[in-house]
């Protein structure tokens, strides 16, 4: 906890501080506690209380209905699967062109900063990026889920910032000692980039996680869906079945509508927010450390 100030008008000001941050954080948090408890809700309090944080009917029916599935384990090893291979790819291209584009000695370097720029202004779109990958046979792969999301221009323009603050001194010894540049990249530049490579490989699988638009745009084989497609797939067929049985006036078992809804959100965002904690610690000291110096 930071350092209460001496004089008075300094502890108000932290009194102050501290509740408006801490009535910002219970703003932020309350939404979460209700997509979980509204998870675990049934329908007809969903329908009838607009807010509440613990469910006066704790069923599981909508979790039920989502690992009813088959097709859900597969799913869900397809995208931990993904977003693995995806994050470890965009971090080998993200800090194997950042290192040498921090090099002023590096020949056509403005050059390529200029590209890196206008691709941070100007894209292709959607039927480019389609031919594009329907070119190189990535159609139905999933590796069609990964190389086109490999480098992020803001990324990598903080990482190369990373590195050029990295003291010169560093690298002239190693040179000295007959350290070649992957030498140094490799013993000298990774090892000092750990909390940087702990940032943005939270922000690459984060991205990796959450992209369905990908997986419908270039996959049509639903055996290698990941789970977010999987998901919003299960959501439209309990809207699908729930539509078709009233329409034609038979009994059935209602599957739940709101409280699936929520809980694919808690299904969808659980396994980041179990790795989220694990990375916390080097989160806002990698930020600082890939930020332009005064």
């Amino acid at each position: 906890m930071p350092k209460m100030h001496n004089t008075p008008g300094g502890r108000v000001f932290d009194v102050i501080n501290f509740i408006v941050m801490g009535l910002i954080g219970i703003i932020m948090i309350c939404p979460f506690l209700y997509i979980i408890a509204g998870s675990f809700a049934t329908e007809a309090e969903l329908t009838r209380r607009s807010f509440f944080i613990f469910p006066e009917t704790f069923t599981l029916d909508a979790y039920k209905y989502i690992f009813s599935t088959d097709t859900f384990t597969r799913s869900i090893l397809v995208s931990i699967g993904v977003t693995v291979v995806g994050t470890l790819v965009c971090l080998f291209f993200t800090f194997s062109m950042a290192y040498p584009l921090s090099r002023k000695t590096l020949m056509g370097r403005s050059f390529f900063m200029n590209l890196i720029v206008f691709s941070m202004l100007f894209s292709g779109g959607m039927i480019p990026g389609y031919i594009v990958v329907k070119s190189l046979g990535l159609l139905d792969s999933y590796w069609a889920l990964i190389l086109p999301l490999a480098i992020n221009p803001f990324n990598l323009i903080i990482v190369k910032t990373f590195f050029q603050n990295i003291p010169i001194e560093l690298e002239e010894a190693a040179k000295i000692d007959g350290c070649s540049e992957v030498g140094i990249f490799w013993r000298i530049m990774l090892p000092l980039s750990k909390p940087v490579l702990a940032t943005f490989a939270l922000f690459y699988a984060v991205a990796i996680w959450n992209d369905f638009f990908s997986a419908l745009l270039y996959i049509t084989d639903s055996a290698k869906w990941p789970v977010q497609v999987l998901l919003q797939q299960i959501i439209i067929l309990s809207q699908a079945q729930l539509g078709d049985a009233a329409s034609a006036g038979a009994s059935f078992v209602e599957p739940p509508d709101q409280s699936l809804k929520l809980a694919v959100v808690v299904v969808a965002t659980l396994p980041i927010l179990i790795v989220y904690p694990f990375l916390q610690k080097h989160f806002a000291k990698g930020m600082l450390l890939g930020s332009v110096k005064g």
